[in-house]
């Protein structure tokens, strides 16, 4: 019989609804020691609170978040707000001995994430930052093939995440809709928000980065905030490039943008080795380009491999050969990872201790770009 355990979710948005759907799907799919139960939820307002609680099934909803944490029925504490009080949440979560998942990026800087992982790792919970795209079969898949030396040395890892959303002046910063734009809130702009995902599957794939060299741009320097009214500067960086040095010796090339008109959401990476590359792609999420220059010369040339295969990571729990699953599957194997490396008493990666790591590089580039300068890191 399944054990249950209470989920209290801080935050009814966009991640709201991704995590809330997982809870509600992972134990359809998947054999697992624990079943979540959607036990309350938190926000702001209060009608609001109450509507989306009725949607999904939680049993209750409130706007305290505090009450969520002294709540003794409540075994994990799910952090789906705005970066600026990721903080305060978790490591109240971590004294009141609960487990912790945390939207990404962990903190607004690294400063502050080290003393997340100082406060959870003394509380000994169990905790997760949800760098969801690991969990593409697709993007596991090019982990495993890694692991399994089939690129041979790796010389290059590109990356890149391009939308288009902010282009316009008149987009507000601040506010429930438009916080990622307030500095405030979100600590830095696309550095912190997109390159973040970029920066952790890299170093998942690929280990540690040495050092970066970058250039941030803010194209609208002023905007209105959406709840003074007032225009105010722009603090966050609307475009970031870096180069990077692996402590591997291969090299880097990162790129993100909210001005690229015509993309959404356009993820990418390549990584190139002495014998393969592989490259991915958001939009096609359910596939991996491969090629293999030890291939027999009159077929050698990049293959499209459809991750669908039940010997491919995660998919034997979903469909058929050849039907492919998509964006929110990843959540799904994001908890069903959590849960059953709980009953083992198990990490589950990426931990607060590595998404730390991810936000130093962070704080490098964005102090390589105020340089104008190389930027060694040290995760110690």
């Amino acid at each position: 019989m399944r054990k249950k355990i209470n989920v209290g979710l801080i935050g009814y948005g966009f991640m709201g609804r991704t995590h809330s759907n997982a809870y509600c799907k992972v134990n359809h799919f998947f054999d697992l020691p624990y079943e979540p139960v959607l036990h309350v939820v938190c926000g702001l307002e209060e009608d609001k609170a109450k509507a989306f609680a009725d949607q999904w099934g939680y049993r209750s909803y409130t706007t305290d978040w505090r009450k969520v944490i002294e709540d003794d029925e409540i075994d994990l504490v799910d952090i789906c707000v705005p970066n600026n009080v990721h903080a305060e949440i978790a490591m109240a979560a971590a004294k009141a001995g609960k487990a912790i998942l945390c939207e990404k990026p962990l903190a607004l800087n690294g400063k502050q994430a080290r003393e997340m992982v100082e406060v959870v790792e003394k509380a000994g919970v169990p905790n997760l930052v949800s760098f969801n795209y690991r969990r593409v079969p697709a993007v596991t898949l090019a982990k495993q093939l890694i692991d399994e030396g089939r690129l041979g040395r790796i010389f290059h890892y590109r990356a890149n995440f391009l939308q288009d959303w902010t282009i316009s002046a008149q987009v507000p910063q601040g506010g429930m809709a438009t916080w990622r734009l307030d500095v405030k809130a979100a600590g830095s702009g696309v550095t912190g928000d997109l390159l973040a995902h970029c920066i952790d599957t890299a170093m998942w794939h690929n280990g540690h980065i040495k050092s970066v060299c970058a250039m941030t741009e803010t194209f609208v320097k002023e905007r209105m905030h959406a709840e003074t009214g007032k225009v105010e500067k722009v603090g966050i960086d609307d475009a970031c490039m870096f180069m990077c040095r692996f402590e591997n010796g291969s090299l880097g090339n990162f790129e993100s943008t909210r001005y690229a008109r015509g993309h959404k959401a356009l993820y990418t990476f390549e990584i190139n080795g002495e014998h393969a590359s592989i490259a991915w792609d958001l939009h096609d999420l359910h596939r991996l380009s491969y090629f293999d220059h030890r291939d027999d010369s009159i077929v050698r040339g990049w293959r499209s491999i459809h991750v669908t295969d039940a010997d491919m990571p995660y998919m034997d729990k979903w469909w058929v050969p050849g039907l492919q699953i998509g964006y929110e599957h990843s959540f799904v194997h994001q908890i069903a990872d959590f849960l059953e490396n709980l009953a083992k008493g198990k990490p589950t990666s990426p931990t607060f201790s590595e998404a730390l790591e991810t936000q130093l590089v962070c704080d490098a580039v964005l102090s390589s770009a105020k340089k104008g300068a190389w930027e060694e890191i040290s995760y110690r």
